[in-house]
């Protein structure tokens, strides 16, 4: 296993701790981070209904998936046997059977008739007819919305996963450097994007590298202003601003990171939006520490973006941690005006003062674990506007 069974029954227990203050017996994330963090389980399955059971009475979840992945569970969590449930293949998209009457089913032989059962409702892994089919199962049962509970458990990293992310920071560096090598005039994006996956998947000489949980992100030309595009068939131009955005990942564990490369002499226009977007990202990071909170650090971007005409509504930044298709965050704080949550010490973000404008595309960024009196880059690499 990837963790020690001690490192999972502290996050069990932590996740009970919030249970009980939730007034929740029962919980079942579907997401398959949250089964990640607390059972183990690492398999590319999410496209079926599966997921981690916690009862407040149980010394361990249970696992429930398809009967195919039940091997996977196995090979991958720290759960004893009994406590990893299969459901037949006859119930995968059916219009008689669902999967959420086997999950009904496991609880009723644990004695589960009458108890309060969170659920996360806001998560994509859990669809209104999956609550309707459970709930018609168990109706005695009272359902709270737990959506992002165990999210927050999550925030405060271990030592052991804070390793893993500097790992993946390795690669990540590594996937950018070649990426800022790479572009040139006259390249094609998809070369590059080619590239940037060998590069993330081969890792380093001692760790091989996941697949990531978001694409590479490689806006240019005329689609500067659109950051969640990618490449495609057509080749870099002479005056083209490229921004970059991606992420290593090392056993689901991400350290994402945005650079930008100008082909070209940039105008000096331009190079002052770089430098105040700079100035501002190195506030921010003088500011971090355990005990600020997300506003102030917002603030102190605010500050520094003032001096400018450049404006910006979109968050800068946001926690980090284990990932699976299609976020590598964790869904839980933002660094914007207004959100008052404090930094703790371990918990780990990605501080990204983005501008995706027509004319002044620029992103940098830093993954940063918070400290008591600052902040640990988990990269390292120039931030520097890249002229090629």
């Amino acid at each position: 296993m990837v963790f020690e069974a001690g490192e999972f029954k502290e996050r069990l227990h932590k996740t009970k701790a919030e249970m009980q203050k939730r007034e929740i017996d029962i919980l079942i994330t579907t997401n398959p981070a949250n089964m990640n963090y607390l059972s183990g389980y690492d398999g590319y399955s999410f496209y079926v209904i599966q997921g981690v059971v916690v009862l407040m009475d149980e010394p361990e979840p249970l696992w429930i998936g398809r009967k195919m992945d039940v091997p996977g569970a196995e090979f991958s969590t720290w759960l004893s046997i009994e406590n990893i449930f299969g459901y037949g293949d006859d119930f995968v998209q059916s219009n008689t059977k669902h999967p959420m009457h086997f999950f009904a089913d496991v609880l009723s032989e644990k004695g589960v008739t009458n108890k309060t059962i969170g659920l996360e409702w806001c998560q994509d892994s859990l669809s209104v007819t999956s609550f309707m089919e459970f709930q018609k199962k168990l109706p005695n049962c009272q359902f709270k919305d737990a959506s992002f509970l165990v999210n927050q458990v999550r925030m405060i990293k271990s030592d052991m996963e804070i390793y893993y992310m500097k790992l993946a920071g390795e690669i990540t560096a590594n996937a950018m450097k070649m990426a800022i090598d790479s572009i040139n005039e006259g390249v094609k994006e998809s070369d590059v994007a080619a590239r940037i996956y060998q590069t993330l998947i081969k890792g380093t000489e001692l760790q091989a590298g996941d697949y990531p949980a978001i694409i590479p992100l490689m806006s240019s030309g005329n689609k500067i202003s659109a950051p969640h595009l990618s490449w495609t068939n057509s080749s870099y131009k002479k005056d083209d601003i490229v921004t970059l955005e991606l992420s290593g990942c090392v056993h689901r564990y991400h350290a994402p990171l945005a650079r930008t490369v100008y082909i070209g002499t940039p105008p000096q226009k331009y190079i002052d939006i770089v430098n105040i977007v700079l100035e501002g990202l190195q506030e921010m990071l003088q500011v971090i520490k355990a005990g600020v909170t997300c506003d102030e650090v917002a603030r102190s971007w605010n500050k520094i973006l003032a001096k400018s005409t450049i404006t910006k509504e979109s968050r800068v930044g946001y926690p980090i941690g284990i990932g699976y298709p299609p976020d590598w965050g964790e869904q839980t704080i933002s660094i914007r005006p207004g959100d008052r949550t404090n930094l703790q010490k371990n918990m780990t973000l990605h501080i990204l003062p983005a501008l995706f404008q027509a004319d002044t595309g620029f992103v940098v960024s830093e993954s940063i674990r918070v400290t008591e009196d600052g902040s640990e880059l988990l990269t390292h690499l120039p931030q520097n506007l890249v002229h090629k």
